[in-house]
């Protein structure tokens, strides 16, 4: 018989079911609470009155667990040493979507070598976050392959959907039934419309063809995840982190009858994709906060141990040390400046 199917296909390679890599490297009963707090705090800090500023920071993307691991240690330290003004979230990004072609992540690729072992993958990412959850910092990701969340979503304490996946329904399906506070960019062409047009989606009940934790192909009928809010990150036309911006997108949010409720991605397009811009975007934004804007309530940074990016594939004995190999990040001495710049900015919104 003539072959019709899987003619492109060179191999299927079998992956633990979620219930098996849950249960070999299960969350603890402390990892969890703190995990529901954070989710509790994040949200407040989004859709309440609450006046701390919610700062979504770290690396583009985690390549070197052991660099990811130095970060976050020191992160933490930092974190604790602003936490009354700041609620600091650490990006701890496996997936990465790609223009063309490139590495796609620690998940799809972690040995960095084009051997794309997924299982392998899955295990660090899982045990990165659990490692990340135990020095007292929340988790961010973004959720690119509808499968990934059952095996890693919840140990995430906030969850982003991407520009390019935005006005995805597979995505939006898929962002209705997470269990943590969400952000959707606007799209690659700076529409905002794009994304609030994906919170409402999000917000309501969808049903949808995934996996359950065994691995078995289901219908995935959720209650909509009401806890979803857009984030800003310039697009074709340039930045769109502006007075006039963030006032056209509340306006945007009040017709829509959702929260007015603004994180601004100070990297991408806000700063031209120049790294060492991203503090100059957090100034005016906190420009516009002492001034009295309300919406905005808090931000996004790629930062890293080391300033820039390297370029790969390349080999890895070659790769330098807390050195970015997707977006390039500041450094972490301009990160803690900027950060206690924040701390010492928001002092007004305090007294």
């Amino acid at each position: 018989m003539q072959k019709i199917s899987d003619i492109n296909v060179v191999e299927t390679r079998a992956l633990p079911s979620p219930a098996a890599l849950l249960k070999d490297l299960p969350k603890t009963e402390a990892q969890a609470e703190f995990i529901a707090r954070a989710r509790s705090e994040i949200h407040r800090l989004i859709f309440t009155d609450d006046k701390r500023f919610l700062l979504i920071i770290g690396p583009c993307s985690i390549h070197d667990i052991q660099a990811g691991r130095d970060y976050a240690r020191r992160l933490a330290d930092l974190s604790r040493e602003v936490a009354d003004r700041i609620m600091i979230v650490m990006r701890v990004y496996f997936e990465k979507p790609r223009t063309t072609v490139g590495w796609k992540g620690l998940v799809m690729d972690p040995h960095l070598d084009g051997s794309h072992d997924i299982a392998a993958g899955l295990r660090l990412g899982r045990t990165f976050l659990r490692d990340v959850i135990d020095l007292g910092l929340p988790t961010a990701t973004e959720f690119l392959d509808p499968i990934t969340p059952q095996y890693v979503a919840d140990l995430v304490c906030w969850g982003a959907i991407g520009a390019r996946t935005t006005e995805s329904q597979t995505h939006r399906q898929m962002a209705s039934g997470l269990s943590m506070p969400l952000g959707f960019k606007n799209g690659t062409d700076g529409s905002i419309t794009t994304a609030i047009n994906a919170i409402k989606a999000a917000g309501q009940p969808q049903t949808f063809l995934g996996i359950n934790l065994e691995g078995a192909s289901s219908a995935i009928v959720t209650r909509g995840n009401p806890n979803c809010h857009v984030v800003l990150r310039g697009g074709g036309g340039g930045p769109n982190y502006s007075p006039a911006h963030i006032t056209q997108t509340e306006d945007l949010l009040a017709k829509a009858s959702l929260p007015k409720s603004i994180l601004v991605d100070c990297s991408h397009d806000n700063s031209a994709k120049k790294p060492e811009l991203q503090p100059d975007v957090m100034r005016q934004l906190l420009a516009q906060i002492t001034a009295g804007n309300r919406s905005i309530m808090g931000a996004m940074v790629e930062s890293n141990l080391n300033a820039g990016s390297q370029p790969f594939p390349q080999p890895k004995a070659n790769l330098r040390y807390g050195v970015s190999i997707t977006d390039a990040c500041i450094d972490w001495q301009s990160t803690e400046v900027m950060v206690r710049e924040i701390h010492a900015a928001l002092a007004p919104q305090f007294t």
